[in-house]
């Protein structure tokens, strides 16, 4: 049986995933041939890596002066996407990235040029759209079992402390020192996937999501950083479908993700607060059909190695899939260029928790989900209405 030989970049964080799966030992389908990464004694399996004996570079060019791959999984900061995912593509490999493709457009059209120009995939680690569940909701949206798409909605209340937004020198900035475009956000990474699943399903193709045709955003702060951690977005897609997308890290609870996707003929929800956090259909007739939580799978990973193993390109999710989100995060900071902070006095600390939070947020992001509106809608008091865009 042929192996898919495969250089990891990016050894901490969400790469610890990946690690996960690649030094199983009953992985038989795919081996480690590298990792890459600048301070690799960070990553919890550093240790392991060394027992091992497999090769730790210190750049992506060290690996291939030494080594090829088949596969390169991205797993960088925002900012080095397009950097290593087209030296990856130039030295013959496919590339999984992780989300976001980037916030950059430029770097998202250079990206494309080099998977064209060198006849390599580049699959976008939007984990949720690799899988069984959504790929069998998708064709069935696809086939107009539903009828047409109507408004999508889906909430996230993810608490996220301090050291989260300490763990690097990027997290919750716009720019890097050497002025990269960042842009890392509740929308552009922890949440990332709620939004853009919303777009993947609207999509006329399965490579494809909906292309937005206009946007207006509500941002707000209460941590100190650059960007935002809380966020209300109102989309209207090109096939006319109505999106809101509500998210927050400054809460003391968790609360989903959660989503509604209403069709003339049938409404579709998940809630992974559930027991059974199940994907389910409920046609207007009472019939109902599930689907399992698509949320506990490395599915994406074994996507790229079978269409490698197959020869093709079927990744399911690109680079096509996964601009739409790309031009939403930028959308968003041109409806609110400079972000508000929440007022002080709605801003509570848990020093021993190290979290910074707002007072009464869950419930009002919770009243706007099922009232599918944006807070200023809602007369809320310290709201703040961005502007609408219309995005090309």
């Amino acid at each position: 049986m042929r192996k898919i030989s495969i250089v990891l970049v990016g050894a901490s964080g969400y790469g610890h995933v990946y690690l996960r799966e690649l030094l199983q030992e009953e992985n038989e389908q795919m081996v480690l041939a590298g990792v890459v990464d600048i301070s690799p004694e960070r990553s919890k399996y550093y240790q392991e890596l060394q027992e091992m004996k497999i090769p730790i570079y210190q750049s992506l060019e060290k690996f291939y002066e030494e080594n090829k791959a088949d596969l390169a999984i991205i797993s960088t900061p925002i900012h080095l996407h397009k950097e290593h995912s087209c030296l990856a593509m130039n030295h013959g490999s496919d590339v999984l990235c992780e989300k976001p493709i980037s916030t950059n457009l430029a770097d998202i059209q250079k990206m494309r040029e080099t998977a064209e120009e060198t006849g390599r995939f580049l699959a976008v680690g939007f984990n949720w759209s690799f899988t069984d569940s959504v790929q069998q909701l998708k064709k069935q949206i696809l086939a107009g079992e539903f009828g047409q798409a109507k408004r999508f909605k889906s909430l996230t209340l993810w608490p996220r402390d301090q050291d989260y937004y300490n763990r690097s020198a990027w997290a919750g900035k716009k720019h890097s020192p050497n002025g990269e475009v960042i842009l890392d956000s509740i929308a552009s990474n922890a949440t990332a996937h709620h939004l853009h699943h919303m777009l993947y399903l609207a999509g006329k193709a399965t490579d494809q999501s909906a292309s937005i045709a206009e946007l207006k955003a509500e941002l707000y702060k209460a941590n100190d950083i650059e960007t935002f951690d809380t966020c209300a977005v109102q989309i209207k897609t090109e096939e006319n479908i109505d999106v809101l997308y509500l998210a927050s890290h400054a809460v003391k609870e968790s609360k989903g993700p959660t989503y509604v996707l209403e069709f003339e003929r049938a409404t579709i929800s998940f809630d992974q607060d559930k027991e059974s956090s199940e994907i389910v259909v409920e046609w207007d007739n009472g019939k109902k059909q599930s689907y399992k939580d698509p949320s506990h799978t490395l599915a994406k990973l074994e996507v790229c190695v079978q269409a490698i193993l197959r020869g093709d390109h079927e990744i399911l999710c690109g680079i096509e899939a996964a601009t739409p989100h790309a031009k939403a995060i930028q959308a968003m900071h041109q409806s609110v260029p400079e972000i508000p902070e929440f007022p002080p006095a709605f801003i509570q600390y848990n020093e021993s928790e190290k979290l910074v939070s707002v007072e009464g947020l869950a419930e009002t992001w919770i009243d706007c989900f099922e009232k599918w509106s944006l807070p200023s809608e809602l007369n809320i008091k310290w709201s703040q209405q961005g502007k609408t865009v219309k995005v090309e």
